[in-house]
């Protein structure tokens, strides 16, 4: 089962038939709002708005482990996530198509962003974090996209809702950082541990402001640049499901399954029910 998860300006998208509303409870509290079943050409997908169906939640509120284990549940195995960016190279202008392969974590620590803890200690390999065959797919693809697509690229994650200062931004630079964004960090971690194959798609939609050459970031350009984004990946995630391409076992093999320290029989009882699931 196919799944796409929809940030900041990928909330819907035309054309797409809604099925029907889907269980957004889990043992970790609620998914976000908008949790569905929709037809994306005429494949069942399961459709998650990010920020909630009307963008009522900040990229901090977000409730991360609820999301990927609702997934899981539903019995996702790879997930298409849709994200808008900021640009840290000149290369990488507004309204590409980035998908990363590495990430920086600088968020500030209030995100719960493990199933691990409470009684369950194991280690996660995140060295490499990405789908691997979703990635040669997207490699594949992108001459036929009519539209600049790049790779190998890395995303540092920010805690926000405040875009960077420009000591932040050129920092970020300096530290190997390609493109910044809000969400994607703990989401590609949780979904490693939960054995799920997870592509991202970042949509650029501005410089940031490490240039003062360049228009610094604000809310006004992003949204218009948002737009024209959308009708872009409308064709990316239609092309990806006519190619299908089959979740990596890795991925499945590199998750919680395989990284477990503690015994199960001596993990909280409350937690083992929820646990069989992020195993299955």
């Amino acid at each position: 089962m196919w799944s796409i998860i929809g940030g900041s300006g990928f909330e819907s998208f035309e054309g797409v038939e809604e099925v029907r509303d889907l269980d957004r409870s889990t043992p970790f509290g609620m998914a976000s709002s908008g949790l569905r079943l929709i037809k994306f050409g005429g494949q069942e997908v399961v459709f998650l708005s990010r920020h909630g169906r009307h963008h009522e939640l900040l990229p901090t509120e977000v409730n991360y482990r609820a999301n990927i284990y609702a997934l899981k549940k539903l019995g996702v195995t790879r997930v298409i996530s849709v994200s808008a960016v900021g640009s840290l190279r000149k290369e990488l202008a507004p309204g590409d198509l980035v998908v990363a392969s590495q990430y920086i974590d600088r968020t500030k620590g209030v995100r719960a962003h493990s199933f691990l803890g409470g009684g369950i200690v194991g280690h996660v390999s995140l060295a490499k974090p990405v789908w691997k065959t979703g990635t040669e797919t997207m490699r594949e693809l992108a001459k036929g996209l009519g539209f600049n697509v790049h790779f190998d690229k890395a995303y540092v994650c920010i805690e926000g809702p405040y875009f960077s200062t420009q000591a932040e931004s050129n920092s970020y630079r300096g530290m190997g950082a390609d493109i910044i964004g809000m969400t994607n960090f703990p989401e590609f971690a949780l979904a490693r541990e939960a054995g799920l194959s997870y592509l991202p798609c970042c949509f650029v939609t501005d410089y940031d402001c490490w240039d003062d050459a360049i228009e610094h970031v604000t809310l006004a350009v992003v949204l218009d640049t948002m737009k024209k984004n959308n009708r872009k990946a409308v064709k990316v995630i239609g092309e990806l499901l006519k190619k299908n391409p089959a979740a990596d076992q890795s991925d499945r093999d590199g998750g919680l399954k395989n990284a477990l320290m503690t015994p199960v029989e001596a993990i909280p009882q409350d937690k083992r029910e929820w646990l069989k699931t992020l195993l299955a």
